[in-house]
């Protein structure tokens, strides 16, 4: 801990820490040892998960991390945050908040973790900035297959795995603990939001607001020819802030006001109360729900378990055949290169039909072609597609084939997608894509007796 640091090993931070890290460390060791040792097939046990794909039940031990959950140390002037992998961006952002900092990436979601935004891909709109989530790390503490807790700094003699470990999904280990950047944050946040007609025109305003001051910017589709992009910018007062935590939806303001002003912690979670937009599904964008469900079931944390006890017994899917409708959920993330982004959009509002779609512009850092599970240029723009709905049509379609038409054109334009959700790639494609021979090496290296499924049986096959 440098000189300055704030230890937060007591009250102040998200959850008291009567015991600290390092006893933590040495009793999950203790229990694997007493347990049989770390050789698996292991899994996760968690209270929330934002992976929207649906995985197989089987005997695998549940590997219980909750208790890493401590924001442990802040230093705002040195600019980073330590604390541990099931740290959510919820309590970690409230941590950093009362020290004046942020992480230079926040997740839109409440309930995404730290470990778990390092094990995936993580992006919002400071990334055009700080890139994604894993580019802003400076260390990790990672549980490896053979029972092992190895420090991985870029510069050390774990590195390959400190770059390895992004878009592993816990195939190469578990984070326990990890360091990462912050920003200096203000009490409030300005936006504007503009207009545009078509997404040329939208990518050459991302372009100039790129090089100006803003502090944040995405933007939304709302359907061929109504595009909005948002530049915000903290500030130190605001003649009067919006409320989008509980009846009004921030993503509805967008089309009905030029500016607004929000406190810098509902800034960050302005997507988190309507899920984006899926909260409709769930009927909370009815105006008397917000009500019904009450202020502090609105958001991320609710609606995941009642989308996973739906899928599991396919409510919405047996409603849909009842009606004579064919669905299909299409749940992804993509990053397109600028050059291309005005091609997909047109391609995914022609032959998807999803609307509203999120976009977020993203330049990965000088190291992001360092990470080779989830490879990127550096200083090139990219442009992030979300989008979070079902496709429903009278026709029947070939299983997957919404999905599958969409992983084709991403790799055609040059771009790839997250695997936070269903993926169907050859196992060849994949292995292009995502690293597969660097995967390999950090596989055998890291998780020689396969104490984890390997990333495309996760991912593809959903093991």
């Amino acid at each position: 801990m440098s000189e300055g640091a704030l230890d937060l090993a007591h009250p102040g931070t998200a959850a008291a820490d009567d015991e600290g890290y390092g006893r933590r460390c040495a009793r999950l060791l203790d229990e694997l040892r007493s347990s049989g040792g770390a050789g698996g097939p292991f899994a996760l046990r968690k209270d929330t998960s934002n992976l929207f794909r649906d995985r197989q039940r089987d005997a695998r031990r549940r590997l219980d991390l909750r208790r890493f959950n401590h924001v442990t140390a802040i230093d705002a002037e040195a600019g980073w945050v330590e604390a541990e992998g099931t740290t959510t961006y919820e309590d970690l952002v409230a941590a950093t908040l009362a020290h004046g900092v942020l992480p230079a990436v926040v997740p839109e979601l409440k309930t995404i973790t730290l470990g778990g935004a390092a094990a995936g891909v993580g992006i919002e709109a400071s990334s055009f900035r700080h890139g994604l989530v894993h580019e802003s790390l400076l260390e990790l503490d990672v549980l490896t297959g053979d029972g092992k807790v190895l420090t991985c700094r870029p510069d050390n003699e774990h590195a390959d795995l400190f770059f390895g470990f992004p878009n592993s999904y816990g195939t190469l280990g578990y984070a326990l603990r990890l360091k990462a950047k912050t920003v200096r944050s203000r009490p409030f946040v300005a936006l504007e939001h503009t207009k545009f007609a078509d997404m040329q025109a939208l990518l050459e305003a991302v372009e100039r607001e790129c090089h100006g001051d803003a502090d944040f910017i995405d933007g939304v589709a709302f359907g061929p020819g109504e595009l909005y992009l948002t530049t915000a910018r903290f500030v130190d007062s605001a003649p009067h802030v919006s409320d989008y935590s509980f009846e009004r939806i921030y993503y509805r303001s967008i089309r009905s006001r030029k500016s607004d002003f929000l406190t810098t912690s509902d800034f960050i979670w302005r997507w988190d109360t309507d899920w984006f937009c899926c909260s409709k599904h769930l009927g909370a964008q009815i105006p008397w729900m917000p009500r019904l469900y009450g202020r502090d079931r609105l958001g991320s944390r609710t609606y995941q378990p009642i989308m996973r006890w739906n899928s599991r017994w396919g409510i919405t899917k047996a409603f849909d055949q009842l009606r004579g409708v064919h669905s299909e959920s299409v749940i992804q993330d993509v990053d397109i290169p600028a050059g291309n982004a005005a091609a997909f959009l047109d391609f995914f509002q022609r032959e998807i039909g999803i609307a509203p779609v999120w976009i977020c512009p993203l330049i990965p850092t000088a190291a992001a072609d360092r990470f080779p599970l989830y490879k990127l240029t550096p200083g090139q723009l990219y442009i992030n597609f979300g989008f979070w709905d079902v496709v429903r049509r009278p026709t029947r379609f070939a299983p997957h084939h919404f999905n599958r038409i969409i992983e084709d054109k991403v790799s055609r334009l040059g771009g790839i997608k997250s695997l936070y959700s269903e993926s169907y790639f050859s196992r060849d494609a994949f292995d292009q894509i995502y690293g597969g021979d660097d995967y390999r090496r950090l596989k055998a290296k890291y998780d020689r007796d396969n104490a984890f499924p390997t990333l495309y049986e996760k991912c593809v096959l959903r093991t």
